[in-house]
């Protein structure tokens, strides 16, 4: 320290002598690119003596070249006071702060800080220089600058010269401060778009503001990119249809599967389907999925299918009460959408054409049957109609029901119909001296049971029917009423119970009875003559069957005239079918041959025709009165079995019926009579009262 001071204490003692020393050029900090020169100036005037340069306050030594520094030397005049130094190539070690000092002078230049600048390398980024992703999954990219760049290098990514934004920098910190790397990652999540693109890493910095680029490229792996297309794309419903998939993929496609509404097509493999379209092929598209080892993708189509009406909502029953609103809903699919109308059942007026029929404030008139129609599509399929019931809820409709009349002191029945929605709460009949719904009560019984149909639009029928034993006089004439109620209100009736006169029966009943005695007699008397006559002789001469009281004269007459007499003596005699009644083994009138076929006369067959009595009776016809005695008419009975040998009969003072047949039937006949056909006003009521002849309860016979 001595000799500093007294170097300063000279100087400043010379520089009152005279001009003092001093720097005419004193060194700037300064900044060089590593390798490259540096060089610092130094100049002093009024000094001829030692200059020399300190590095962070070493001395470099006073010579020229300085010795120890290879790269170091010291240029200029020095009889000028030039003293400049020249560092080549400039290394990292050469970063310090200068100084230029005249020591004989004592002067010290100011500091000059060297700055040594390292140009960063070409930054590498991981996993390049091709880097596999996958589209749609968030990536990372990372981009590492190494070494002693100075300073710290900036990562900048670009994309086809467009710079990216979004990067995040690091920086590692080695040991003393100095910067070890530097990183910056990038994150981005790359689309199908981005395979094969072109990413670049620059390390810029002031040692480099071009900077150094790294370039990778990106290799994508992408589900599979599906596109479907159906031919024809509108079809009509049962036509054939091809579907067609398509798909770009990496890494390839390794399967497809195919599916329409959700569900999976069996047996469907491979990128072509092919189906018949149907309706639901409109609703339900075909979707076609495509897998690779990264993951799948499908894709749908739906067809336009053309197709007739489809019921989808069928109207419901409605049941509402008299005069509120009643609504019915129908529902049609079809493509082309379909044409809907409205109708009541049996009808042609058109009501509506909406999906929804409105029936504002109904009344009975408007129960019924409600009919939806859709009318077929373009290829006469589909279509049809759906029929819904509306059920008016009302009070009671009551109707009196026939009801037969009755004998006095007889059993009676009475009827009435009723029709109710709701069902009725009660069924009552009542009359002047009481009432009664079910049960009996005295002479009086009743039940209630379902009707077998209801009319249109009204609800299940009831048939009530009120019983009356024993009845009297004044059932006849009282008034008997029907009623029932429900919850909106009460309906009734009045019944009447009609009379029935007993006499008139009687006398069909005795009428019939009389007449089948008659009829009986007359047959067993016939069977006898002949079973008497044909045991006394065999001859051919012709017998007779005389009845007495007839009034009709006739004299004896050959069977030559017998044959040959005229129409007019017998009167015209018509041959009836009364088949309708049969008197046979069951009913009774059988006449069995008493001989046991030892003469070869059978019983003869009767036919026994009824009249019908307006009251459902039957009737015998009546026996006519008994003629004068002395008279016998003859019947040629014959003339009515169509046998080729007729018996004649005729008058003879002995008469003989022969046999010439094995059986001989005879038949209930009515004669024709010789009027016009339509009986006269004054005929009788039935046509078996109008014989001309008499007949008789007997049938006497001559032997």
């Amino acid at each position: 320290m001595l000799v500093p001071a007294l170097l300063v204490l000279f100087f400043s003692l010379r520089g009152r002598a005279g001009l003092s020393p001093h720097f005419l050029q004193q060194p700037e900090d300064l900044v060089v690119l590593l390798g490259n020169e540096a060089r610092l100036p130094c100049a002093v005037g009024t000094y001829s003596g030692l200059v020399q340069w300190t590095k962070d306050g070493l001395a470099l030594g006073g010579e020229r070249d300085l010795p120890g520094w290879s790269r170091y030397w010291i240029s200029g005049n020095a009889a000028s006071g030039q003293h400049d130094l020249h560092i080549r190539p400039v290394e990292l070690e050469d970063q310090a702060s200068y100084e230029c000092q005249a020591t004989q002078a004592g002067l010290r230049s100011r500091p000059a800080q060297l700055h040594v600048l390292v140009p960063p390398e070409a930054p590498q980024v991981l996993g390049g220089p091709s880097v596999s992703l996958v589209v749609g999954v968030p990536a990372n990219l990372t981009c590492r600058s190494r070494g002693d760049a100075r300073p710290i290098p900036e990562l900048l990514w670009f994309q086809d010269g467009v710079r990216l934004d979004g990067a995040t920098f690091y920086q590692t910190l080695l040991k003393e401060g100095t910067t070890g790397s530097v990183e910056s990652i990038l994150s981005l999540t790359p689309s199908s778009e981005d395979d094969g693109a072109t990413l670049v890493c620059r390390a810029r910095s002031q040692a480099l503001p071009a900077g150094k680029d790294t370039a990778i490229t990106l290799s994508l792996q992408y589900p599979p990119v599906v596109t479907l297309s159906a031919e024809p794309q509108t079809v009509q419903e049962g036509q054939k249809v091809t579907f067609l998939c398509q798909a770009r993929a990496q890494p390839p496609v390794t399967s497809y599967r195919w599916a329409k509404g959700g569900s999976p097509v069996l047996g469907a493999r491979g990128p072509i389907l092919e189906v018949v379209a149907e309706a639901s092929f409109l609703t339900e598209p075909v979707s076609c999925e495509v897998s690779n080892a990264v993951g799948s993708a499908n894709y749908s189509v739906a067809l336009d299918v053309l197709f007739g009406p489809i019921l989808q909502t069928k109207p419901e029953p409605m049941s509402v009460d008299l005069g509120e609103d009643a609504s019915f809903s129908c529902a049609w699919h079809g493509n082309p959408l379909p044409r809907v109308t409205w109708t009541r059942h049996g009808g042609t007026q058109v009501l509506g054409f909406e999906s929804t029929l409105r029936l504002p404030s109904v009344g009975p008139e408007d129960a019924g049957n409600y009919v939806c129609r859709a009318e077929p599509g373009l290829s006469g399929l589909g279509g049809g109609a759906a029929e819904a019931r509306l059920t008016v809820n009302a009070p009671p409709v009551v109707t009196a029901l026939h009801s037969a009349p009755a004998f006095l002191r007889g059993p009676a029945r009475l009827q009435c119909l009723v029709f109710a929605t709701p069902a009725p709460e009660a069924v009552v009949w009542s009359w002047d001296e009481g009432s009664l719904e079910k049960g009996s009560l005295g002479r009086f019984l009743v039940e209630t049971f379902p009707a077998p149909v209801g009319q249109v639009g009204q609800g299940p029928g009831l048939i009530s029917v009120l019983h009356i034993s024993g009845t009297q006089e004044s059932d006849f004439s009282r008034g008997f009423n029907c009623s029932a109620r429900n919850r909106l209100g009460e309906g009734g009736t009045h019944v009447s119970l009609g009379h029935r006169d007993l006499l008139p029966t009687v006398r069909i009943v005795v009428g019939v009875a009389s007449s089948a005695v008659t009829l009986l007699t007359v047959i067993t008397g016939a069977a006898l003559c002949c079973w008497y006559r044909g045991k006394a002789s065999f001859s051919k001469q012709k017998n007779l069957v005389q009845i007495p009281g007839s009034n009709h004269s006739s004299s004896l007459r050959s069977p030559e005239e017998e044959e040959t007499g005229s129409s007019e003596d017998q009167g015209p005699i018509e041959h009836m079918d009364h088949s309708d009644l049969v008197l046979d083994d069951e009913g009774a009138l059988e006449t069995k041959d008493p001989t046991n076929g030892y003469y070869k006369v059978r019983g003869v067959s009767v036919s026994l025709s009824l009249g019908k009595a307006p009251g459902g009776g039957l009737f015998l016809p009546p026996s006519a009165p008994l003629g004068p005695l002395g008279t016998a008419p003859l019947y040629d009975i014959n003339s009515h079995l169509g046998i080729p040998s007729p018996c004649k009969l005729y008058r003879a003072q002995e008469g003989y019926l022969t046999t010439p047949h094995s059986r001989a039937f005879t038949s209930y006949m009515k004669p024709t009579s010789s009027g016009p056909s339509d009986m006269a006003p004054k005929s009788p009521l039935f046509p078996y009262a109008a014989f001309s002849t008499p007949s008789h309860s007997r049938l006497q016979t001559h032997v």
